[in-house]
């Protein structure tokens, strides 16, 4: 009925299931973005200072516009008040004149003054992208750095395959009867010929698996969707925003559950099938 479980879930599910989309396909290209090396410019502190030394002398030159203006100003100021002293029809003239040719050059210094605004506005950003990449740079020098290196190109080649690998199962239409876990410990153990309790350890590393993926995947949603709040937050808007938290989350969770069961052996997965319905 329309009521069932079965059609409720699958319902939120959609949703959820797209948000988690969404924010794995921004994580596979941010993550590897972010801590590869790979991706990094050369950046020297010689370019760091050729930049400073523009954005000074382009600040030098915006005083000096800007005290030029004023200067203006008070010379307009105080020839009006000169002016405004003398009397007859020469006089009158000769205000107007110099009035409309001082504020003709005013204008076009402040024309000046704001492309020269735009442009150090441009450069402290460019400076700043600068300093950060130059600190990017020496952070992938440290262990943590080449650590987190390695697993970006790891990941990346990870998520290729799993692009390669989820079309393959949209276009045959399959459905994976074993874990990647129990998978990846049986292919370990008959490429080594060890002996190995593949049933035993796979249920308690799938577990660990299934736990951390719930942990990180929980984690890196309320991060992003607390820059997203901040950023349109009121106090208008406070109430509103902790209810659509609150469905997400929801949403998140089921949508987790129904993704989370190919992480998980085969019995515990018939379990959790029965529960929510063959979705």
């Amino acid at each position: 009925g329309i009521l069932s479980i079965e059609q409720l879930i699958s319902r939120v599910g959609v949703i959820g299931v797209t948000l988690m989309a969404l924010l794995s396909g921004f994580g596979a290209v941010n993550c590897p973005y972010t801590y590869m090396s790979y991706f990094l410019r050369n950046v020297t502190d010689a370019d760091i200072l050729a930049l400073e030394r523009r954005l000074l002398q382009t600040m030098d030159m915006i005083v000096s516009k800007k005290k030029r203006i004023a200067v203006a100003h008070r010379t307009m100021f105080q020839r009006g008040e000169v002016h405004n002293k003398s009397t007859g029809f020469w006089g009158m003239i000769k205000s107007v004149t110099t009035s409309v040719q001082g504020s003709e050059n005013l204008s076009l210094i402040q024309q000046e003054v704001d492309a020269l605004e735009e442009l150090s506005r441009q450069l402290f950003l460019e400076t700043a992208d600068l300093h950060a990449t130059k600190e990017r740079i020496e952070y992938s020098k440290t262990f943590q750095g080449k650590y987190f290196n390695f697993l970006g190109y790891f990941f990346s080649i990870y998520c290729v395959w799993k692009i390669f690998m989820a079309t393959i199962n949209i276009v045959f239409d399959r459905v994976g009867k074993t874990d990647p876990v129990t998978r990846g410990i049986e292919i370990t153990v008959n490429y080594l010929g060890i002996q190995f309790d593949v049933k035993f350890w796979s249920q308690h590393i799938s577990f660990i698996l299934v736990g951390i993926i719930i942990v990180t995947s929980i984690r890196g949603l309320l991060i992003t969707l607390t820059k997203f709040f901040y950023a349109i937050s009121s106090s208008k808007s406070s109430n509103v925003i902790v209810l659509l938290l609150a469905q997400i989350m929801g949403m998140y969770f089921v949508s987790s559950v129904l993704l989370i069961r190919m992480s998980m052996p085969l019995e515990y997965r018939t379990i959790i099938t029965e529960v929510l319905g063959e979705l």
